[in-house]
């Protein structure tokens, strides 16, 4: 039978011992490991530490937590273990512009990005015929100042039932609540044009045409209660000229954007990104 593949990730406070009081235990469990890497803060005085492992054919996470659980109660440690033969499951939210959702697709599809779609949700009806054509369920629910209540328990209702791990706003254009940004906390990532705070508002790529910029990009980032301000995952810029047009920049834009928000989404469901604060710590 084939081995049980997993990964464990840990914060804490920074203190001595702690990867081998891990390591020992992993051990002992008949683990082996396969990828390591670790950060100490010093700002926070936070330690992360991310392993890969594997351990031999049967063994189960529970097995491992309580394995693992004299030394997380001797160092404090905030511990997660994924096992990886469960695919993540995400939750896509889009409104008009589909470039980032369509290449998300497509990576699932050649199998760069490892993850099911377990719905598309959208505020218009433009993407149902994508969501139809790959077999995934289509939510249409609009959204006014009446509905948005309604409409974010829906989500929530949604991604409980069907056991999402991950929330995408890929080019989903509406503000969440500060309610909805704090139950998904660490679960929800967006991506946006990296012209903000400079260029707010709409049509971003014309502004920053007319005011001749050199370079655009965009961010992929944590949703949290402050708006487009959440720890960011990934970045990316690219050089553009005094002769392109604002459709050419838009053109550009697209393409970064939909290649930030997988590279973040990758990084995410492979356990490689975590949370250190207003900030992140990501084990390329």
């Amino acid at each position: 039978m084939t081995d049980n593949a997993f990964i464990l990730t840990l914060a804490s406070k920074d203190q001595p011992g702690i990867v081998a009081a891990v390591t020992t235990e992993l051990a002992d469990a008949g683990a082996n490991i396969a990828e390591s890497a670790q950060f100490w803060d010093r700002q926070s005085d936070r330690f992360f530490l991310r392993i890969a492992f594997t351990a031999p054919a049967g063994t189960q996470r529970d097995a491992l937590e309580r394995q693992l659980a004299p030394v997380v109660s001797r160092f404090d440690l905030k511990t997660t273990i994924a096992d990886l033969s469960r695919v993540p499951r995400i939750v896509l939210m889009v409104s008009k512009f589909d470039h980032a959702l369509l290449h998300l697709l497509y990576q699932i599809r050649v199998g760069w990005l490892r993850a099911e779609i377990v719905a598309i949700v959208s505020n218009h009806e433009d993407s149902r015929r994508t969501a139809e054509y790959e077999g995934v369920p289509f939510h249409h629910w609009p959204v006014t100042r009446e509905t948005k209540a309604d409409q974010e328990e829906k989500l929530l209702t949604l991604v409980r039932e069907s056991d999402a791990d991950l929330v995408v706003l890929a080019r989903y254009m509406q503000v969440l609540s500060d309610n909805l940004s704090r139950r998904l906390s660490g679960k929800i990532i967006n991506i946006h044009h990296s012209f903000l705070p400079s260029f707010k508002g709409a049509k971003p790529y014309h502004q920053a045409h007319e005011r001749g910029v050199k370079l655009i990009g965009a961010t992929a980032h944590y949703v949290t209660a402050d708006l487009d301000e959440g720890p960011i995952i990934e970045q990316e810029t690219e050089r553009v000229t005094h002769a392109m047009s604002p459709d050419d920049l838009v053109a550009v834009g697209r393409d970064v954007e939909s290649r930030v928000l997988a590279r973040a989404v990758k990084m995410h469901l492979e356990q490689r990104v975590m949370i250190n604060g207003h900030r992140t710590v990501v084990f390329q």
